[in-house]
């Protein structure tokens, strides 16, 4: 019998709110007797999306208000971060939102994790500002999961930070090489860092520094990598900036859209086009599983006090499903224990 694990739903965040969040949680509930969940949220537009649905996936109904199942409970929010709002507005005027009170829940030892759909900024904000950094962490980073030739891999920092010291990047390749270790089960993950050449000379001070402080390290350091090799899967990690993730990240999400287009207008360009569409259709089919975006849902905000998944804005089900996953297998591995076991390893051999 696995350890029971409660995860914190921020049921109001997202486009969709308890539209997705809900039905997500319950198909969880399904596959994974261990899990229980906390629907944060307004809890007159949650319950109509449990009704029937919690009752056929576990054979119990939720009572009156205030009561639960076994598995699954309501927690009442007033407020709700739009995805619009600034996220120092959130953080001083939004005290009693789903956001804050399902990190509340993680702070308080209610929960094992926190999983929103929410405003990024305010998420990572309150985060912060609630559940702290890991000591030795100056700031946490988002980190997420790529498709590569070879499976997948890791990339921090994605927007949370536009400009890093070298310190701070060494942190980021640390908590980055903890994650891959424990979502991928990989033993000691390549940690590379993105650059604009490969060669000891290229880039600026701060990359320079960083490879610096992280071959000194002990990790599992494969040197600077380009753009393009992030595909090839040169490295299990790649450590950037949140400006330079950010770009890359929506690069490569424009390239794989592009490329879709180009497919459909060339298939339905003509008769010829039609019937070799019809022809690919499995081939395309299974490119399309491989490449599917919800497959890789779910970003950590590694280097807090506590776990914090952010699910991206436009998830269905099936992606919200997969960053609570995410969630589970954190707390499992207790990521935020294993980066302070590093951090402290690194102070005794310094």
């Amino acid at each position: 019998m696995l350890k029971p694990v409660t995860i914190a739903i921020d049921a109001m965040g997202g486009d969709a709110g308890p539209a997705v969040c809900v039905p997500a949680g319950l198909r969880m509930l399904q596959q994974y007797d261990e899990l229980r969940l906390v629907l944060v949220g307004q809890e007159d537009v949650i319950r109509p999306f449990l009704g029937k649905s919690l009752g056929k996936s576990l054979g119990k109904s939720l009572g009156k208000s205030g009561s639960s199942s076994s598995r699954v409970r309501i927690l009442h929010a007033e407020q709700v971060v739009t995805m619009d709002e600034p996220a120092a507005d959130a953080l001083r005027k939004k005290k009693k939102s789903s956001m804050r009170l399902a990190i509340n829940l993680v702070k308080e030892a209610e929960a094992d994790a926190c999983v929103s759909s929410g405003n990024s900024g305010a998420l990572m904000a309150t985060a912060r500002f609630v559940l702290k950094t890991v000591p030795g962490i100056d700031r946490p980073a988002m980190m997420t999961a790529l498709p590569t030739k070879q499976g997948r891999c890791h990339m921090l920092d994605l927007g949370a930070n536009t400009h890093c010291t070298p310190e701070q990047l060494f942190q980021f390749a640390l908590m980055g090489s903890v994650v891959a270790a424990d979502i991928d089960g990989i033993d000691r993950p390549r940690i590379g860092l993105l650059n604009i050449g490969v060669e000891d000379i290229k880039g600026n001070n701060t990359v320079r520094e960083a490879a610096a402080l992280i071959s000194h390290s002990g990790l599992n350091y494969v040197g600077f990598i380009e753009g393009d090799a992030i595909a090839r899967h040169t490295a299990d990690v790649v450590v950037c900036d949140g400006f330079s993730g950010n770009v890359a990240l929506k690069s490569m999400e424009g390239t794989a859209a592009l490329l879709y287009h180009f497919l459909k207008q060339e298939f339905k360009s003509n008769l010829y086009g039609r019937m070799a569409g019809l022809v690919a259709w499995p081939v395309l089919r299974s490119l399309a599983k491989r490449l599917d975006p919800r497959r890789f849902n779910g970003a950590s905000l590694v280097g807090l006090n506590g776990i914090v998944i952010k699910s991206h804005g436009g998830a269905d089900q099936v992606a919200f499903q997969q960053a609570i996953h995410t969630a589970m297998i954190e707390s499992d591995k207790q990521v935020p224990n294993q980066i302070r076991a590093l951090l402290s390893q690194q102070d005794q051999s310094n």
